[in-house]
């Protein structure tokens, strides 16, 4: 549950200042969202490994890198659709709100704080709603290639090799629970969110 946790909120901040930093400068940041966006193309299967593989150094303890490297790889699967959702949010503004905001003189500051932000919040739920399930599937997989023991998608992996598959359905229930709690509170946020802008 942390490593779901933090690789959410680290891919999302992350995912959203590369939009950010796209919409300011797009020829060199359409770029960069493509780079970020191919983490997608990636299975799971071939990045974790890898990541496991450059933070062996990290710590002489286990359990610190195996939690490090299941963080980068669940920021890494969030960033991307972040990125890609926010810089939409960011650039599609509705139609001569960015003319009215130059009309009045409004500074880059200003024209991101009042138009570009607000707008750009639906589209963040948007990305969310694929990275919650996501980041909750990469955690699980990346526990598989794990050196540290602890982990429901490790004692799922553990209970299948001995043929306790009553306890490895179990842990498998454990992670569908995980998964829908986390989506029905992303929802039950959105859903004040909406209700607070439409009143």
């Amino acid at each position: 549950m942390f490593v779901i946790i933090i690789g959410l909120l680290l891919g999302s901040i992350l995912g959203y200042a590369a939009a950010i930093g796209a919409t300011i400068s797009p020829r060199f940041g359409k770029g960069g969202l493509t780079f970020i966006s191919a983490f997608n193309a990636i299975p799971i299967v071939a990045m974790a490994p890898v990541i496991m593989n450059w933070t062996k150094d990290i710590s002489s303890d286990a359990s610190v890198r195996s939690t490090v490297a299941k963080i980068i790889v669940v920021t890494l699967m969030c960033m991307a659709s972040m990125s890609i959702n926010a810089y939409r949010g960011l650039t599609e503004l509705k139609p001569f709100s960015l003319d009215l905001m130059k009309s009045y003189a409004a500074d880059n500051k200003t024209v991101f704080l009042k138009l570009r932000l607000p707008n750009s919040i639906p589209y963040i739920f948007t990305a969310l709603k694929v990275s919650v399930p996501s980041s909750v599937i990469t955690a699980l997989v990346s526990e598989y290639f794990a050196e540290y023991r602890a982990g429901v998608g490790r004692q799922i992996r553990e209970n299948i090799l001995i043929a306790q598959y009553s306890t490895a359905w179990a842990y498998i229930a454990i992670a569908c629970i995980i998964g829908i709690s986390l989506f029905v509170l992303l929802l039950a946020i959105e859903g004040i969110y909406l209700k607070k802008r439409s009143s």
